[in-house]
Parts: C-alpha cells; sequence; structure tokens
C-alpha cells in the first residue's frame, strides 16, 4: 500500500509517498510560499531529478492538487493514478488531552482538533487545512491524523503538571504536553531494535536535537518526561527559541523596554535561542561550529551554553528513570554536528560514558558512538518522522 504523508504549515506543505511493503520513500517534496507571491513546489522522485516548478498556490487546495499532479505524471510520476493510494497519513501539532494514539479522521475528529487550536495557534488550524484540502481532491481515500502530542501523553501526573493554581488546569488544561512525538517514538524503538534488544525492558533518553528541540525519557516502551510544555517554547535553548527561562524576565523586559506581552513573545520565540544568543550571528549550527572553532568567543559561548543545558535535562531525565541504558542523539543537529555530541557527553562522565571520537565524526548515520566498555550505550539515530507516521497510518487502515 503507498502512503501519502502529509505535514502542512501555514504557508508550506510537505510530502512524502511511501511503499508501505518496502518502507521506502517513492517520492517526496515541499510547496513553499502557499498564498504568496513566488510559491514553487519541489518534486524529487526516488532515483530521478529534483524538479523546482515556480507556480502560483493561492491555497493549499491547489498545493495538495499541484502535489497529486506530481505524483501521477505522466513522465516523473511515480503512480499511474490516485487509485494507488492507499491512505493520507496528516501530521497534527497538537492533540490535547483528547488524543493519546492516532486516530482514523472523522467528522468528530475534526472538530476536536479544532477544539486543540488555541493549544497550537499556528500549527493546528493550518493542519486542518490541509486535511480539507486532502477530502476535497481525494473523497474517497481513508486519512489518518497522527499527532506530535500523543506518544507523551503516558506521562504521569508529576512530570506534566505544573506548579499553577489547579483551576487553571481544570479550566484551560494548561500542563505539559511535549512535542516531536513521532520523531521520539521512532528513534526509542528504532535503538532497542539496532541493539537487539526488548523495548519494554530498556530506559533511553532521546535528544531529538534541529532548530526545534526536545529530549525525553522513555521508560520501558513509556514517555515518562519531555522537554517541551504546553507549547514548544519550553525545555531546551533552540534555534531561535529561548526555551527555560525564568518567567519574571518577560516583565523586566517589558517595562525596560516598553514592549507588549506580543513583543516579548516575538523576542522569546524569534530572536532567542542561539540566534540572540551568540549576539545574532546565526540559528545555523554550521555557522556556530565554525565559529567556535576559529575561536569566535560569542560562538564559543553559544555552544557550551546550549550543550550544556542538553545535558541537564539528561541528568533530570537519568534521576526520573532512576538509571539510563541508552542515550540517543537525533535530528538535524543531533544527527550531523558532532561538536555537540562531544561537548553535551563530557559532562556526562558520571555515568560512565566513553565516546570513540572516530565513531562520533560520523554523520547521519546510525551507529552507536560510544567505547565498547562504555557504561551506558550512546547512540546517533537518524530520525524518520514521515515513515513513522506511515506506520501509524497503515496499522490504523488495513
Amino acid at each position: 500500500m503507498n502512503i501519502l504523508v502529509i505535514n502542512c504549515g501555514s504557508s508550506s506543505l510537505k510530502f512524502q509517498l511511501i511503499d508501505s511493503e518496502t518502507e521506502k520513500c517513492i517520492a517526496k517534496g515541499i510547496c513553499e510560499r502557499i498564498g504568496i507571491e513566488g510559491s514553487q513546489i519541489t518534486y524529487t522522485p526516488a532515483g530521478g531529478e529534483k524538479e523546482q516548478t515556480v507556480t502560483p498556490m493561492p491555497d493549499h487546495t491547489e498545493a495538495i492538487r499541484l502535489v497529486l499532479e506530481a505524483l501521477t505524471n505522466e513522465k516523473t510520476g511515480v503512480v499511474k493514478s490516485l487509485d494507488e493510494i492507499g491512505a493520507v497519513g496528516h501530521r497534527i501539532v497538537h492533540g490535547g488531552e483528547k488524543f493519546a494514539a492516532s486516530t482514523i479522521i472523522t467528522d468528530e475528529v475534526m472538530k476536536a482538533i479544532e477544539e486543540c487550536n488555541d493549544l497550537a495557534p499556528l500549527h493546528n488550524p493550518a493542519n486542518l487545512i490541509g486535511i480539507n484540502a486532502c477530502k476535497k481532491l481525494m473523497p474517497a481515500t481513508p486519512m489518518v491524523a497522527v499527532f506530535d502530542t500523543a506518544f507523551h501523553q503516558t506521562m504521569p501526573e508529576e512530570a506534566y503538571m505544573y506548579g499553577l493554581p489547579y483551576e487553571y488546569y481544570e479550566k484551560y488544561k494548561i500542563r505539559r504536553y511535549g512535542f516531536h512525538g513521532t520523531s521520539h517514538s521512532y528513534v526509542s524503538r528504532k535503538a532497542a531494535e539496532v541493539l537487539d534488544k526488548k523495548y519494554e525492558d530498556l530506559k533511553i533518553i532521546v535528544c531529538h536535537l534541529g532548530n526545534g528541540a526536545s529530549v525525553s525519557a522513555v521508560k520501558n516502551g513509556k514517555c515518562v518526561d519531555t522537554s517541551m510544555g504546553l507549547t514548544p517554547l519550553e525545555g531546551l535553548i533552540m534555534g531561535t527559541r529561548s526555551g527555560d527561562i525564568d518567567p519574571a524576565i518577560m516583565e523586566f523586559i517589558a517595562h525596560k523596554e516598553g514592549k507588549d506581552i506580543d513583543e516579548i513573545m516575538t523576542v522569546l520565540n524569534k530572536k532567542s535561542g542561539v540566534y540572540g544568543l551568540s549576539n545574532n550571528l546565526s540559528s545555523d549550527f554550521r555557522d556556530l561550529e565554525d565559529g567556535y572553532n576559529r575561536g569566535d568567543e560569542h560562538c564559543i559561548r553559544t555552544m557550551n551554553t546550549y550543550c550544556y543545558r542538553v545535558a541537564k535535562y539528561i541528568g533530570s531525565y537519568v534521576a526520573a528513570m532512576n538509571g539510563v541504558d541508552v542515550i540517543c542523539f537525533t535530528a538535524g543537529i543531533g544527527e550531523n554536528a558532532p561538536l555537540v555530541r562531544s561537548l553535551v557527553c563530557e559532562h556526562l562522565g558520571f555515568l560512565g560514558v566513553s565516546i570513540d571520537e572516530d565513531a562520533n565524526h560520523k554523520r547521519g548515520e546510525e551507529i552507536a558512538i560510544s567505547t565498547p566498555d562504555s557504561k551506558t550505550t550512546v547512540m546517533v539515530i537518524p530520525t524518520n518522522e514521515e515513515l513513522a507516521i506511515a506506520r501509524e497510518t497503515v496499522s490504523l487502515v488495513k
């Protein structure tokens, strides 16, 4: 069965067509600048050349139409007709407490997703637009919602509650939800598979380090804690997001700079993180690594602070699980930044971590980077969120 995976943003749409039997991607691409002048679709069939076409995309329905047209194109398409697409899996950012697992999309599910819009105002509405566009063009094809937050719904109450008046939880469901759930689930399971050990017998910490970054604690096959909170702003220092701060900083800056709450949130989400910490040098870790190696003081400060925060979360999750068997690095930075992995692991001597620097300098490979005598196994596991979504979709529609 061929599964079309859709990841819809407010002005973009990523897609992959995956053969569920072989689990191979047979085509992928992205629609960019939807509803904006200069919109374009990039399409790459497996084994073929990348194609980029600048074409008007006034809305997501037109973007989906262009995706389906590319997939069925006589010259470079990978299927003869839409009948060869067995189901569509949609990435949904926030499922609140309503969804602890993926689900077949119905009118009731759509309504429940919409009720979570307040929790993810930049993402859920766009996700719903993508679903509606697909339903319009593929009305007979089953569709599945796969939630970023679902994997973390196994967290115990003490891990997800905040020290706020309980009425805010009762009225507004303010609590820790966590994100990147499909990645944390895929990577933790893959680590057990590579090590040939039972998933349910392991204590695993997954460090999903990308422009957005989060750490999770997975004990005996269930997530017991994660660093992102009500929104993806909490937790690690990220590309442009601040991560954890003293909440009173918001009031302090507002008074000093004469900013309102929206302006402060823009600072925390778009002007902070490693970008702000590096004195606005860059949010790209390749630039920061180059600067670190040149001895640039801003880059050294930024890299050390970032890696310290990652290590601190790892330490706290060792305590939460009363031990750890495996630490995994994944996502763009986790898979491709040996310096970050090395700096993080320098803090983990208390776990008996010993790193094989030759293995650590390989990029984007599925590999153990700890030495054979390391008391804790450290691995790089490339994430594959699209495959995880496809697997969830197949399990529900078969």
